[in-house]
């Protein structure tokens, strides 16, 4: 069994959407959502590409997960809180 991971422009709305969608795929066994983050993990016996080309099918901007998102989220909420500190 294999996990994959992916980066899903989304918002709340669509994570109902991505998970029926990547559920009817044959082979997968679990999907994991993770909103603020933007990350999905599907785990089972899918290929790679073709779980990639479903979740850009329903129209979903989507790429593997690389550990430069997770520096990058990082990074990204650090100065959020920068900017509301500041402003607020």
């Amino acid at each position: 069994m294999e996990s994959i991971e992916l980066k899903v422009e989304m918002v709340a709305i669509h994570e109902k959407r991505l998970r029926r969608c990547l559920s009817k795929l044959k082979g997968i066994e679990k999907v994991e959502v993770d909103g603020s983050i933007q990350k999905v993990v599907v785990t089972g016996y899918a290929n790679r590409n073709k779980i990639l080309k479903a979740v850009r099918r329903i129209g979903l901007r989507a790429e593997f997960w690389s550990p430069h998102n997770e520096i990058l989220n990082a990074y990204a909420s650090a100065s959020l809180m920068i900017n509301n500190f500041i402003f607020f």
